[in-house]
């Protein structure tokens, strides 16, 4: 009998320890996937509370909200992507922006490019950053009508507002361009505003009066075609990790419409030197989002992807 029983309890230790380490592999497995593998094939939100979770470029979304694909005054553009997920604060920024572009001349509102995907996290091509629901491309083509069928939001195009030379705006850079910077800027959600250097040279020109919205616009690279909103971490999301430095600090006062602004457009223009062979392993070796693992986000993110 005693020794019925030590078999027993052999089988029962054998299985525990087989379960261990199953758990252990699986855990390593996921820990080792690539996470914009696994946020990437969430079609929908976590049941969770709403909440922006790591940086900008670090981070993931629980409980999002998905903007409708078409409002009173917008249009979701490039749907089969299924990024128009954002905080609810990024939805109440594109209702109020876009019913203001509605009021301009030859504008029904705005075309909306990516935000977020369903649970945030990142992309599997494209963004850098986008990862908690609180960043918003916004196309700088006119939207004359929101009728656009599925079809035609896949491949209609926007416009580039910089000339040729990239010296300048070109005749598609309006006055209605120029409002809806000023109101996005202005509106107190914003942190900061990522668009092509020649359009605040353009507002930097001709704004003489009430320039401290400036500041929030900031040039980089490739914002010819769209503009680029990034709202404030919301002051319910505590885990949400704001951006520094403040543009407050890298604008100065004169609001960035300085020599650092018209490098874009002088030295920046330069052709480039090579790169070392130092520089180009450097650059190899560099890390981006789509090397992260579950190991480089938030440990809050594991609860999003494990989330029902």
């Amino acid at each position: 009998m005693l020794l019925i029983h030590k078999q027993i309890l052999y089988k029962i230790v054998l299985l525990l320890i087989c379960t261990f380490i199953a758990n252990i592999s699986i855990a390593n497995t996921t820990e080792e996937i690539k996470a914009y593998a696994l946020f990437g094939q969430e079609g929908m939100p976590s049941a969770q509370d709403l909440n922006s979770i790591g940086s900008y470029s670090k981070g993931c979304l629980a409980g999002a909200e998905k903007l409708p694909e078409t409002g009173k005054s917008w249009q979701v553009m490039r749907l089969s992507r299924n990024r128009n997920w954002g905080h609810q604060n990024t939805l109440k920024f594109v209702e109020q922006l876009s019913s203001f572009a509605s009021s301009l001349n030859g504008w029904q509102g705005l075309y909306i490019g990516d935000i977020s995907q369903p649970r945030g996290g990142p992309f599997k091509a494209g963004h850098i950053s986008h990862q908690n629901g609180l960043d918003i491309d916004i196309w700088m083509l006119p939207a004359k009508t929101l009728k656009l069928n599925k079809m035609e939001r896949e491949t209609i195009s926007s416009i580039s507002v910089k000339a040729s030379n990239q010296k300048n705006t070109n005749s598609f850079w309006t006055q209605q361009h120029r409002d809806i910077l000023r109101s996005a800027a202005k509106n107190p959600l914003v942190d900061r505003i990522f668009i092509t250097a020649v359009a605040k040279i353009d507002l930097c020109k001709i704004t003489k009066i009430d320039r401290s919205w400036l500041q929030k616009l900031r040039p980089w690279y490739g914002h010819d075609t769209h503009f680029h909103v990034r709202l404030k971490c919301p002051k319910t999301s505590n885990n949400c990790v704001a951006q520094t430095p403040t543009t407050n600090k890298l604008s100065g006062d004169d609001f960035g419409c300085n020599e650092t602004l018209n490098w874009w457009v002088t030295d920046h223009l330069k052709p480039k030197e090579p790169l070392t062979n130092a520089e180009k392993i450097k650059l190899k070796l560099k890390r981006t989002p789509r090397d992260f693992t579950m190991r480089d986000l938030p440990k809050l993110c594991e609860s999003v992807i494990n989330s029902q």
